[in-house]
């Protein structure tokens, strides 16, 4: 058997004081941590969506935005990434402030070594890192770009104890993500239990979910049974108003009260949910309980339709059909007229439409090599347009723009620099790809 890769905790390292940088990165690297060291809060922000750092460590003492404002940015963006800040000893009451505002510990100038590798492995041990790079997430096949932040972002909040939402078009993979965050937080030994409100009756989903006690016998809700787990609430959204109410008394109080018991229970569960609808605007009509929806919506983390993600459409055919020959012992092959078909047709049902014609298709094939036609015919006979030069040329720099602004966290003047362009003709750009710098700084 291959042994799983592993890789090294990447540490990212804030100071303005080049010396201190050096001999930082000097002892970390010694220690096999991969490191990337920089000097303002400006150049952490756009290293880190980069770099997707475990950890960071900051000066306290920065101009012009200090590791107070570094470490608030850095909560806002990547909820659970643990930082440490570095102060001298006039400062440590800011520090010990820091602290209280969600920064992981504080070391003072100059700095002990031990001291700082001992941190170091407990800030790491909390946010839940492993030297398994790929386990957590081995069942989401990808290469876009824009699914590795997803992953990235997964990862960082799979080391706390916050509720996420996720958001996205039926058939992208949510539930997959769900799974992925669990396996990758302090939990992972404990239950993964998933809960679906959609096709099920109020009373059945009550007992479902909450539990139930009747003529002497009891029923162990999800939210029971995966005590110190996590529960997956699969569209939310559906869950009808009286459970609503039952759901949110349970989040508050931590405890479950199960049908026809007399006293509520403790538990110890992390809820992640996801919906493929505006729970917002649900909440808005009162559709949807508003408290229960901000509950819920600590974090939220949205998945890109498969047409954002084109680049993953051969990948994720050649998964399919290595998963049909696994079962099957059937090897079939699409020609790249196929591919190139697939490629450009538009997706719906997303990655799980893709995955149905897939199979679908080996399944009606009479030969290995599946003809395009029956491709064809499996989309419903309409062939997919190739986009227009003028059309990929636009695709391409909307996604360029988009990328250098996320990793420049929407400053525009650092985007122009980067991009080789003067600001005006940036700002063109911008307005002519309804692109807006703003979008760009809370992510």
């Amino acid at each position: 058997m291959t042994p799983t890769p592993t890789r090294k905790a990447r540490i990212l390292i804030v100071d303005d004081d080049p010396g201190l940088l050096r001999l930082l990165t000097i002892r970390l690297r010694a220690e096999s941590y991969e490191v990337e060291a920089v000097e303002s809060a400006a150049q952490a922000l756009a290293a880190a969506t980069r770099f997707r750092p475990d950890l960071v460590i900051s000066d306290l003492r920065m101009e012009p935005v200090d590791g107070i404002g570094l470490l608030k940015e850095l909560q806002n963006r990547w909820p659970g990434l643990k930082v440490i800040l570095l102060t001298a000893h006039g400062t440590i009451p800011d520090a010990v402030q820091a602290t209280q505002m969600g920064a992981f510990g504080f070391l003072t100038k100059p700095v002990d070594k031990q001291e700082l590798l001992d941190q170091i492995q407990r800030a790491l041990k909390i946010s839940g890192f492993s030297g398994n790079a790929e386990e957590w997430r081995a069942d989401i096949i990808t290469r876009s770009a824009i699914m590795e932040e997803r992953l990235a972002q997964a990862h960082m909040v799979a080391g706390t104890d916050a509720r996420v939402l996720i958001v996205g078009e039926s058939g992208t993979g949510k539930e997959m993500l769900a799974r992925a965050l669990h396996k990758a937080s302090p939990r992972r030994a404990r239950p993964f239990l998933a809960v679906h409100c959609t096709g099920m009756s109020e009373e059945q989903l009550d007992a479902e979910l909450f539990g139930a006690a009747a003529e002497g016998r009891e029923r162990k809700g999800a939210l029971e049974e995966a005590d110190g787990g996590t529960v997956l609430l699969d569209e939310i959204g559906e869950l009808p108003p009286r459970l609503q109410q039952k759901l949110l008394r349970a989040l508050q109080e931590e405890a479950v009260r199960p049908a026809g018991a007399d006293t509520a229970r403790p538990v110890n569960t992390r809820v992640v949910s996801t919906t493929s609808h505006d729970l917002q605007s649900l909440a808005a009509a009162g559709l949807f309980r508003e408290d229960l929806y901000y509950r819920l919506n600590v974090v939220q983390i949205e998945m890109p339709p498969l047409a954002r993600r084109r680049e993953d459409i051969p990948l994720l055919i050649a998964h399919f059909l290595a998963q049909i020959m696994a079962e099957t012992a059937q090897r079939s092959i699409f020609p790249p007229e196929a591919l190139e078909l697939l490629a450009t047709a538009d997706w719906p049902g997303n990655v799980r439409q893709l995955q149905n014609l897939v199979r679908q298709a080996v399944a009606m094939s009479q030969t290995p090599i599946v003809p395009v036609e029956l491709v064809q015919q499996s989309l419903g006979g309409a062939p997919g347009r190739l986009p227009s030069f003028d059309e990929a040329r636009d695709e391409f720099t909307r996604g360029y723009l988009s990328q250098i602004l996320q990793i420049t966290g929407g400053n525009v003047s650092q985007a122009a620099r980067l991009a080789k362009r003067n600001r005006t003709d940036f700002y063109k750009l911008l307005g002519r790809h309804q692109l807006v710098p703003e979008d760009f700084k809370q992510r």
